[in-house]
């Protein structure tokens, strides 16, 4: 039998880089909000059974209407976030006990592609994790606290990391179990299997799947989302 793979989506960060005046999520792209292209191109993944948007509470009620009016019908619930990240994600995963594979993905990341995710999946075999990454462009400088550059590292060996990232459930459980029992926190879920030892594989990742920071991002998938009419 085919393993079942559930998508925890987590969009309950306020943005603070982005605009106080309102939560990234919210943003309209040609009418609708930022987070739901994000998850209609999860509900359209034939591989993905089941998606768990990670909302702030107040704003459960309100996203449950507009997931409805979308027909998202592979979102079953919706779960409340914590104060960072971590704790958002770590919500969702208490609340899964059947065997599966974790797909986790930013919701403000909407132009990641299903051949992604198809790779991510199809060849997660054999790792306890796998993830999409970018080769880094530019010099990477490390400074200290006056801004004065203690040295320069060597990009080759560095990638930046995106998601959607896989794991089984057991192996992302277990990371986050002893993460909290150790008082470990990361901006990275694969880190919190690395630390315990897991071994994660690595495949290309793609450009256009930028994630919604800055204003100047939201520009620049706001262009990309009229070139390919979505």
């Amino acid at each position: 039998m085919k393993i079942k793979t559930v998508a925890i989506v987590p969009a309950a960060g306020i943005g603070r880089r982005f605009d106080g005046t309102v939560r990234k999520t919210f943003v309209a792209l040609n009418g609708t909000p930022l987070l739901i292209h994000t998850l209609k191109r999860l509900q359209d993944n034939v591989a993905i059974t089941e998606i768990i948007p990670v909302l702030k509470e107040e704003d459960i009620e309100k996203w449950s209407e507009v997931i409805e009016a979308h027909g998202l019908n592979k979102v079953k619930r919706i779960v409340p976030g914590g104060r960072e990240r971590q704790d958002s994600v770590y919500n969702a995963l208490k609340f899964l006990r059947e065997e599966s594979l974790i797909l986790i993905h930013d919701g403000v990341r909407p132009l990641f592609s299903a051949r992604l995710v198809e790779r991510l999946i199809n060849e997660i075999n054999g790792f306890d994790g796998i993830v999409p990454v970018l080769p880094i462009k530019d010099t990477i400088k490390v400074i200290d606290a006056e801004n004065i550059v203690v040295s320069t590292e060597d990009r080759s060996k560095l990638k930046a990391v995106q998601t959607p990232q896989v794991f089984p459930l057991r192996v992302i459980k277990e990371a986050y179990n002893k993460a909290y029992a150790d008082g470990f926190h990361a901006t990275d879920d694969a880190a919190l299997v690395e630390r315990m030892g897991g071994k994660i594989k690595v495949i290309e990742g793609s450009p256009f799947n930028i994630k919604v920071t800055t204003q100047e991002d939201l520009e620049m998938v706001q262009y990309l989302i009229n070139e390919q009419n979505l």
